[in-house]
C-alpha cells in the first residue's frame, strides 16, 4: 500500500530529469546566441545589400544617388560584424553536423560556410579599394568618411568594379544555395540542423501533482 505513493512522488522526478537531459542536449546542438543574433542580423542585412546593389546597375534616376548612400555604410557594416561573426565562430565552435551525413555533404557545408565568410570579408574591401580608386569619397553618413585604401588608377577602378559584380552574382548564388540547403535540413531531412540556428520553445513547467492525487 506504501509503494504507489513512492512510485507517484518518483515519477514527477523522473520527468524532470528527462527534461533536463533533453535541455542540455538542446542546448549543445544549437549554435551561441550571439552566433545567433548575428546570423540573422547579416542575412538581412546581406538580401538588403543585394537588392541595392541591384537596384544600382538597374537604376540611372534620381534614387542611384540615395541608393549609393545606403549601400556604402551598409557594406562597411557587414565587413564589421563579419569580422566579429568570424571571431565568435573561432573562438566557440559551432554544433556538430549529423553523424548519418554523407562526406559529400560535409564538405559541402563546410566549404559553402568558409565562401561565405570569404565574400562577405571580400566584397566590402573590393569596393572600399573600388571607390578609392576611382576617386571617390567613402562617406558613410553623420559626417564620418574612410581612407582611400588604393591609389587614383582608372584601370584599377575598371578591373575591381567588375570583379565587386562578379562576386556579388557568386554572392547571391551561394546565399540562395545556403538558403535551399537549410530548407532540406529543416522540412526534408529534419536532422535538426536548422533549429540549431533557431530559439529553443520553452517547455511548460511541470505541474506538481502530490496534492492532486
Amino acid at each position: 500500500m506504501n509503494a504507489d505513493p513512492i512510485r507517484r512522488d518518483e515519477a514527477p522526478r523522473e520527468q524532470a530529469d528527462a527534461a533536463a537531459t533533453d535541455h542540455a542536449r538542446d542546448a549543445d546542438n544549437l549554435f551561441w546566441w550571439p552566433a545567433r543574433v548575428l546570423h540573422w542580423l547579416m542575412a538581412l542585412m546581406l538580401l538588403t545589400m543585394l537588392f541595392v546593389g541591384a537596384g544600382l546597375v538597374a537604376s540611372v534616376s534620381e534614387r542611384h544617388a540615395w541608393l549609393l548612400a545606403v549601400h556604402k555604410p551598409l557594406g562597411a557594416a557587414i565587413l564589421v560584424l563579419a569580422l566579429l561573426r568570424l571571431a565568435l565562430r573561432l573562438w566557440r565552435r559551432p554544433p556538430p553536423l549529423p553523424r548519418d551525413l554523407g562526406a559529400a555533404q560535409r564538405f559541402a557545408a563546410h566549404a559553402s560556410h568558409w565562401a561565405l565568410y570569404a565574400l562577405m570579408l571580400a566584397m566590402p574591401l573590393i569596393g572600399w579599394a573600388m571607390l578609392s580608386a576611382g576617386g571617390y569619397p567613402i562617406e558613410l553618413g553623420a559626417g564620418l568618411r574612410l581612407p582611400p585604401i588604393a591609389p587614383f588608377d582608372p584601370s584599377w577602378f575598371a578591373a575591381l568594379r567588375w570583379l565587386h559584380r562578379t562576386l556579388a552574382y557568386a554572392l547571391f548564388a551561394l546565399v540562395l544555395a545556403h538558403l535551399g540547403a537549410a530548407l532540406h535540413h529543416g522540412l526534408i531531412r529534419r536532422d535538426g540542423v536548422l533549429r540549431s540556428m533557431l530559439w529553443r520553445r520553452r517547455e511548460p513547467a511541470a505541474r506538481e501533482s502530490g496534492a492532486a492525487d
